[in-house]
């Protein structure tokens, strides 16, 4: 995994000792309201997804980079290039920040980040989100960087009892701006 850093973060691999930061992240109704799957309940989860998220990145079959402020360790957040299929030149990608730092830009960096590890060294020629339409804030983000909104899926997740839609977004290499 290749380090990446931006004005304010560092964007490293992620390592056994973040296994901590991945289950408060991921066990925070808040962080994961919007999510496709709810919020864990279980650090056994944390562990699994570690394993998990390294086999992928050993297949290059994904690129998660834990994200930690420019001066310090303590993983915040995570910003994944996954499904990439390199004979399409296509991957989706995914990012989640403990809401202790939202609102700070921190998001847009690392996703721009992300996109352009994507788009220059993997040499992607698209990349695709998929958002809860209602998390206003993540569709705003993705529209920031470029990404346009090309379809909607009624009805597609079942999570906590609530049944979401989904609103996709595209980026072409040729539309993204450094």
């Amino acid at each position: 995994m290749p380090l990446l850093q931006t004005p304010r973060l560092r964007m490293r691999t992620i390592v056994r000792s973040d296994i901590d930061a991945i289950y408060r992240l991921h066990s925070d109704p808040r962080a994961m309201r919007y999510w496709s799957f709810s919020a864990w309940t279980d650090p056994q989860q944390a562990q699994d997804w570690f394993e998990q998220s390294r086999h992928f990145a050993e297949r290059e079959e994904s690129w998660p980079w834990g994200l930690t402020l420019i001066d310090a360790d303590e993983l915040i957040g995570i910003v994944t290039l996954f499904a990439v299929n390199r004979a399409q030149r296509r991957a989706e990608v995914g990012y989640q920040l403990h809401p202790t730092y939202w609102g700070r830009g921190y998001a847009q960096e690392a996703l721009r980040a992300a996109l352009t590890y994507g788009f220059d060294a993997l040499e992607l020629h698209r990349v695709e989100a998929d958002i809860d339409p209602r998390n206003q804030a993540s569709c705003r983000l993705v529209e920031r960087v470029g990404f346009r909104r090309e379809g909607y899926l009624r009805e597609r997740w079942h999570v906590n009892g609530e049944i979401a839609d989904t609103a996709l977004y595209g980026l072409l290499a040729r539309e993204f701006v450094r």
